[in-house]
This record gives structure tokens, C-alpha cells and sequence, in this order.
């Protein structure tokens, strides 16, 4: 079968191609020739990986599946939540502050960072959460993932992307998720997570063919 995933990352492609197999030919927008992209203005991940599936569904005429992934920080009341990509702007709107650019991780992660000095003793738990939303003919499913976690208190490693460098998960609490190996990261990562459980319910019936 063939599947539309709703995303531009090369890495998020490779995992999926990956986890979904032989039987399923994962396919980019950019391979169909799709530019653009939605705006992302829900208030939930859910609601947010369904506006993305929605609008390639419509330009691709195929079955299509997007993600939407948010960071929860206990400490700071579930933030920076769904707006996790644009958490550097949001702090500086309330602050009154210069808008650094949008999906800026290095100024996202500067505020995290600075949001939690102000909560001194507090736990720094967190999780990544995602949510894959399949349009699948007439049906629409929703596939979830975690990953616990904690927030460091400092940068380390240079691999992975977004929050990677002071994410680190409870499965490997010695490092941060971009000092683990891609093939380790993607084994407990959240949205692989997610991946797989839509995996083995297309596997269960009948369409990884």
C-alpha cells in the first residue's frame, strides 16, 4: 500500500520507512511534488497532526498519516505543550521581549532552560509526547507515544534535533537523547512509539500489503 507521510524531515521519512516495512511505500509531499504547508494553529497535538493529514490528503488525492509532537515539563504546568516549536516566541511576547525566529531550538531551549531556574528545587520531569494521525479511506486514527524523561540542567551531545541536547530519558539516565546513537533514539522515541502501534494495526488488518 501505498502512504502519504506529511512531513518535509528526512529523518522522520527514514524512521517511518523504516518501522512501517516492505509492505507499505512511504511517500514525501516533495516526491509528489507538494509544497507548502499548513498553518499549525490548534491547541492540541491531536488536533494539530489531524490539520496536517487533512491538507495533503487534499493536494495528494492518497491515504496520508502526519505527526505532531509536544514537550511537557512538569514544572513548568505541562509547557511548552503543543507549542513546543515556537516556545522561545511565546516567553517573549509575555515578556515583552524581542521575537527570536520561529522553530529557533537554540533560543527554545535557552528558555526552557531559563524558565526552570526559576523554579529552583523543583522535579524537572518531562515527557515528549506524539500523536500520528492516519486518514486511511473513510477512517481517521489516532496513534500516541511517550518518552519519560527528565530536563538537564545544561546542554550535552550534538546529535538529534529540537530539545535533544537536555532531554534525558529515564530508559539511558547517564546521557541526553543527542548523545544516543540514532538507532537507540529511535527505539524508545515517541513518535516511533506511535509509529509502531500504527504499524501493527495495519499489520493486524490487512493492509501492509
Amino acid at each position: 500500500m501505498n502512504l502519504v507521510f506529511a512531513t518535509g524531515n528526512r529523518g522522520k521519512l527514514r524512521e517511518a520507512r523504516e518501522i512501517l516495512g516492505d509492505g507499505v511505500q512511504v511517500l514525501s509531499p516533495a516526491e509528489l511534488g507538494i509544497d507548502g504547508e499548513p498553518e499549525e494553529n490548534a491547541l492540541t497535538l491531536k488536533e494539530n497532526s489531524l490539520i496536517k493529514a487533512v491538507y495533503f490528503r487534499e493536494r495528494s488525492g492518497m491515504d496520508c498519516f502526519a505527526d505532531d509532537t509536544g514537550l511537557e515539563v512538569d514544572a513548568l504546568g505541562g509547557a511548552p505543550g503543543v507549542h513546543a516549536a515556537r516556545y522561545a516566541q511565546d516567553v517573549a511576547r509575555r515578556d515583552g521581549l524581542t521575537l527570536p525566529p520561529d522553530h529557533d531550538f537554540g533560543a527554545n531551549i535557552d528558555t526552557l532552560l531559563r524558565e526552570l531556574s526559576r523554579h529552583p528545587g523543583a522535579p524537572r520531569t518531562a515527557r515528549f509526547r506524539s500523536v500520528v494521525t492516519l486518514l486511511l479511506g473513510d477512517r481517521t486514527l489516532f496513534f500516541e507515544g511517550t518518552l519519560e524523561g527528565r530536563i538537564a540542567t545544561e546542554r550535552s551531545g550534538s546529535g538529534g534535533f529540537g530539545y535533544d541536547p537536555v532531554f534525558i530519558a529515564d530508559d539511558y539516565p547517564d546521557c541526553s537523547v543527542a548523545e544516543l546513537p540514532e538507532e537507540t533514539k529511535n527505539a524508545i522515541s515517541h513518535r516511533g512509539k506511535a509509529l509502531r502501534a500504527m504499524a501493527l494495526w495495519l499489520q493486524e488488518n490487512g493492509y501492509e500489503k
